[in-house]
C-alpha cells in the first residue's frame, strides 16, 4: 500500500507539487466512543494540527528530521516530511469533546459517543 499522494501547496514564489503522506491510522471502537491512533513519527506538538469542522476531521503534521552539524543526506527513504489525513464523523460522535494526545510519534485521538448512543443497561424488575 502506498501511502504517498500528490497534493498542490502554495508556495512564496508561485506553486509546486509537493508530496504528502497519508499516515497509516488504526480505528478502535468501544461502548464509550472511537479512538485514533496516527502513526506520526517526527511530528512533535508545534508542527501538529487537528481541526473539525463540521463532521470532517482534519490532521496535519510536518515531521522535523534533524541532521547533525556539518552532515548532508546522502539517501533519504522518506521523501516527504507533511502528513495529511482527514474523516467523515458520524452523528453519534461528540467532535467537540475530542481529546488529543502526542508521544512517541502516535496521535492518539478519542472521540466520546453522545450519551444516547452508548449502551446502557436496564434493570429487570420481578
Amino acid at each position: 500500500m502506498n501511502n504517498e499522494t500528490t497534493a498542490t501547496t502554495p508556495e512564496v514564489a508561485g506553486s509546486r507539487d509537493t508530496t504528502v503522506l497519508r499516515p497509516p491510522v488504526d480505528i478502535l471502537e468501544d461502548a464509550e466512543g472511537i479512538t485514533l491512533l496516527a502513526d506520526m513519527p517526527g511530528v512533535d506538538r508545534d508542527r501538529l494540527h487537528v481541526h473539525v469542522d463540521a463532521n470532517a476531521l482534519q490532521i496535519d503534521g510536518e515531521a522535523r528530521i534533524e541532521l547533525p552539524q556539518g552532515a548532508e543526506a546522502l539517501h533519504a527513504d522518506v521523501r516527504s516530511t507533511r502528513y495529511s489525513r482527514s474523516f467523515m464523523l458520524s452523528n453519534e460522535l461528540e467532535p467537540d469533546k475530542i481529546d488529543a494526545r502526542l508521544k512517541d510519534g502516535v496521535l492518539t485521538l478519542r472521540i466520546p459517543k453522545h450519551p444516547e448512543q452508548r449502551p446502557r443497561r436496564i434493570e429487570v424488575r420481578a
